[in-house]
């Protein structure tokens, strides 16, 4: 969404950070409008959220941003000024490089930033790592391509809605952790854009190396050996900055990742359909993956990582009936 010429920069934060000036308008999803500007001699961003639930997005990203206010080495812009009636927030503007950071950099400054979970407690709602409805609706996909869930695995994809919603609630997730929200900054990793921010378990994020960085537009494919360093220095991370307890498990999360249906699109048009029921008519594309070539990839995770479950004979059965469509 391209935004108006004019950032939402009213009297109160002009009087405390300068006049605005030399604007530039930035891409943003639809749910927001960001523009760069300076303001007196600072250069800054200006985001405003839009349309519905802008409210509840703007409290969760300046939540979440007070909560990082204070770490060292940064890991957030500084909030430089808010006005919650305009939904805008005002961030230092950073100076960032072409490329994202390493997969090492990423995943240590990941698990600092879910960290904060446990120490700074932050009054954010909790994460729903998958939903009955996720399963019911894999399920019904099941039933179109003509496969059968066996009773085992039935049970299994129900103890693991149980599991998911009784996980320790101990890490900030950030809700969004792709490559365009994760800035390369002095060789730093920064995040942005944290209207999706909640508590959970960190797992869930962790798991975005095997599934495919599922709610993001590029799907980088990783070595198993780049995976396996990125979690153990993940693992490290999270216990050097006081992580509350261990993650949860990555194979959980990329079943859940893989039965949702609404990881099949960009945000803007989650929680709207069945995506899964329309999938086996429809084959459409979000950035360079189709939404058959998401899905079979995930199954595909599964079926190796569980593949001694009936939840991993089954993620194998429907993959190939998807890769046939």
């Amino acid at each position: 969404m391209i935004s108006p010429d004019t950032p939402p920069v009213s009297e109160r934060l002009r009087a405390e950070l300068g006049q605005p000036s030399d604007v530039g308008k930035l891409y943003s999803s639809p749910g927001s409008h960001v523009w760069r500007v300076l303001l007196g001699e600072t250069p800054a961003v200006v985001k405003q959220f839009l349309g519905d639930g802008a409210d509840a997005r703007f409290d969760r990203e300046t939540t979440a941003l007070h909560a990082a206010a204070a770490v060292e080495p940064p890991l957030v812009p500084e909030l430089l000024g808010s006005e919650p009636d305009d939904h805008v927030v005002v961030l230092e503007h950073l100076e960032t490089a072409k490329n994202p950071p390493s997969l090492v950099t990423f995943t240590d400054a990941l698990a600092r930033l879910h960290a904060l979970g446990s120490t700074a407690k932050p009054d954010l709602p909790d994460a729903v790592h998958i939903r009955q409805s996720d399963v019911d609706a894999f399920v019904g996909l099941c039933t179109k391509l003509w496969i059968t869930v066996p009773d085992d695995a039935a049970a299994e994809l129900a103890a693991l809605v149980e599991r998911l919603a009784a996980a320790p609630r101990t890490a900030l997730l950030h809700g969004d952790p792709c490559y365009g929200n994760v800035l390369s900054v002095g060789g730093r990793a920064y995040f942005v854009d944290f209207e999706q921010a909640s508590l959970g378990d960190g797992a869930a994020e962790l798991s975005y190396l095997r599934a495919g960085f599922p709610t993001c537009g590029l799907c980088p494919t990783l070595s198993d050996v780049e995976i396996r360093q990125a979690e153990a220095v993940y693992r490290d991370g999270w216990r050097g900055a006081g992580g509350s307890g261990e993650p949860g498990s990555v194979i959980d999360h990329c079943v859940a990742w893989a039965l949702r249906g609404d990881a099949l699109v960009q945000r803007s048009e989650r929680g709207r359909r069945d995506q899964l029921a329309r999938l086996v008519t429809e084959n459409w594309s979000w950035g360079p993956h189709t939404a058959r070539e998401r899905l079979t990839r995930r199954l595909g995770v599964v079926a190796s990582l569980a593949g001694g479950t009936a939840t991993g004979r089954l993620a194998a059965t429907v993959r190939q009936k998807v890769s046939a469509l």
